[in-house]
């Protein structure tokens, strides 16, 4: 089995790629670490499958199955991120992605999906799966304005709703200070929210984000 890593961390990308190697016996693993290198490593190596994160430097992982798939509709494709918020595991199967993951998974259930999105089956873990399930009612305006976001709007919104500064935030998505309080600006414009809190208040509302219930009292 060929597989295309796509990570823009080498130590993530390199680990995995020996996990990979020792539980898939035979395996070659090519490596990327932007989605413009995964679309030129694709073309080059045409894996069996391709591993992607959502957040990379550049065009986001979403936008790049989107460019991967639009090329070659049968190109098999597991994401592997960090998110868990239903909106985005929604766009990442919307972009015509097989499986779905998060990097808090056991390495069996890695190499589970591994094999069924390689053997074209569809593969989303199973907690995200029947958070999937439960969604599809109808939405509520929150819900509508939050699908009506583009990619790196939303990766902005759910970073500064768990509580992340301008600064971090411009230091995860490679981009400028600048560039994520022109975002945050824009934002609380089309969400209608006039303060970082409210962000807050809208993530929990509309489930993107959790928040872990009090310990009960003795």
């Amino acid at each position: 089995m060929k597989i295309l890593i796509t990570d823009d961390h080498a130590v993530v990308r390199q680990g995995y790629a020996s996990l990979l190697s020792v539980m898939l016996d035979p395996c070659e693993v090519v490596e990327a670490g932007s989605g413009e290198e995964a679309c030129l490593q694709n073309a080059a190596h045409q894996p069996d499958l391709i591993i992607l994160d959502i957040n990379l430097p550049g065009i986001s992982g979403i936008e790049t199955a989107r460019r991967i798939i639009k090329r070659d509709p049968e190109t098999r494709i597991l994401f592997f991120s960090m998110y868990d918020e239903m909106p985005m595991v929604q766009q990442a199967l919307d972009s015509g992605a097989l499986g779905y993951i998060t990097k808090s998974s056991s390495p069996e259930v890695l190499i589970d999906a591994v094999r069924k999105v390689a053997s074209g089956q569809i593969y989303v873990e199973h907690e995200l799966a029947m958070r999937l399930a439960m969604r599809q009612q109808p939405r509520t305006t929150s819900d509508q304005r939050l699908q009506e976001m583009t990619q790196r709007e939303f990766e902005v919104f759910v970073m500064l709703a768990r509580g992340f500064s301008v600064r971090s935030v411009a230091e995860q998505l490679c981009i400028s200070a600048k560039t994520v309080s022109n975002y945050t600006a824009m934002l609380k414009s089309k969400l209608d929210v006039s303060s970082t809190t409210e962000l807050v208040h809208l993530a929990i509302e509309t489930g993107v984000i959790k928040v872990a219930p009090e310990p009960a009292s003795i």
